[in-house]
C-alpha cells in the first residue's frame, strides 16, 4: 500500500489534460469497445418449412446460431426433407475468422500498449524523455498501430458482408431440398441483429482515426521534431563559439566589387580624422 500511495503522488495526472495522454485514453475505451462488439457476438436465424403433402414432417423453427470467430462452414442444422419425416444435415458456406481473428487481436494489443503507454506517461515520465528513446518507440508503434488499425478494420467490414450475403435468409434457403419443391413453403422466422457488429466495424475505424491523429503529438515528443533548436542549444560552449566564429566574415566581409562598402577602407578613413576636440588636418579639409 505504501509503495502504490507513493506512485499516486509522484505520478503526474497532468498529462491526462494533454493531447498526447488524453488520446490514450480514448484509444485505450476504444479498443475495449471495438474488440468486445466483435469478440463478444453471437447470432441467430430462424426459418421454417412447411411441408403441404406432408404436415408432420415440417418445421416451422429451424434455429441457426452462429458466433464469433465466424467459421461458417462448421454451423450445421438439420432440415426436414418432406418425405416421410426423413431430415438432412445443411452446413452454412464460408470461413470468415482469420480477418475477424486479425481485427480482435490488433484491439487486444492496441488496449495493452495504450494502457501500457498511460501509466509511463504518468509515473515514468523522466524515463520516458530519457537519451529520446522513448518518444522515438512511441513514434513507431503508434504509425505501425494506426496502420494496423486501417486495415484489419477495412478487412473487417469486408468480411462482416460476406457474412450477411452468407447468412441471407434467401441463401440458407437455397441450400434446403425442401425448399426446392415449389409446393413446399419456405420462409424467415428471425433474421440476425447486425448491430453489435456494425458497431465493431465503426469503432474500428474511429480507433484508426485517433491513431493516426495521436501520430503529430507523438512526433511532436521525438528528437526529429525537436532537432533544430536543440542542436544549438544543446551543443558545448566551444562548438557554438567555433560556429560563431565561421560566421564573423560575412558580418566583417568587404563589398568592394559591387562598390558598396569595404570594412578595411572605413577604418583607415576614420583614422584620417582627429579625435574630437581637435582640428581637423589640412589635407582632409582641402
Amino acid at each position: 500500500m505504501e509503495s502504490a500511495n507513493q506512485l499516486v503522488s509522484v505520478g503526474t495526472f497532468q498529462v491526462l489534460k494533454l493531447p498526447l495522454g488524453f488520446i490514450r485514453v480514448l484509444e485505450w475505451l476504444f479498443a475495449i469497445f471495438a474488440f468486445a462488439t466483435c469478440g463478444g457476438y453471437s447470432g441467430q436465424l430462424r426459418v421454417s418449412v412447411d411441408c403441404q403433402l406432408d404436415k408432420a414432417s415440417s418445421n416451422l423453427s429451424i434455429g441457426i446460431d452462429f458466433a464469433y470467430p465466424f467459421r461458417l462452414h462448421q454451423v450445421s442444422f438439420e432440415a426436414p426433407l418432406c418425405d416421410g419425416r426423413r431430415r438432412e444435415s445443411l452446413f452454412l458456406i464460408g470461413d470468415y475468422s482469420s480477418s475477424a481473428e486479425f481485427f480482435v487481436t490488433i484491439a487486444v494489443f492496441a488496449f495493452l500498449y495504450s494502457l501500457m503507454a498511460t501509466m509511463v506517461y504518468i509515473f515514468f515520465q523522466n524515463k520516458y524523455r530519457e537519451n529520446n528513446r522513448g518518444p522515438l518507440i512511441d513514434f513507431i508503434v503508434t504509425v505501425v498501430f494506426a496502420f494496423m488499425w486501417l486495415v484489419s478494420s477495412s478487412a473487417w467490414a469486408q468480411a462482416l458482408s460476406d457474412v450477411k450475403v452468407t447468412t441471407d435468409p434467401d441463401e440458407v434457403l437455397e441450400l434446403m431440398s425442401a425448399c426446392k419443391v415449389m409446393t413446399n413453403k419456405c420462409g424467415l422466422v428471425q433474421g440476425p441483429r447486425w448491430s453489435g457488429l456494425n458497431t465493431s466495424v465503426v469503432f474500428g475505424f474511429l480507433n484508426f482515426v485517433l491513431w493516426a491523429g495521436n501520430i503529430w503529438f507523438v512526433f511532436k515528443e521525438t528528437g526529429w521534431h525537436k532537432g533544430g533548436p536543440a542542436r544549438y542549444a544543446g551543443a558545448p560552449p566551444e562548438k557554438q563559439a567555433a560556429t560563431f566564429s565561421q560566421q564573423q566574415p560575412y558580418n566583417q566581409g568587404s563589398f568592394d566589387q559591387s562598390g558598396g562598402y569595404s570594412g578595411q577602407g572605413d577604418r583607415e578613413q576614420a583614422s584620417e580624422y582627429s579625435p574630437v576636440g581637435e582640428p581637423t588636418s589640412y589635407s582632409n579639409q582641402m
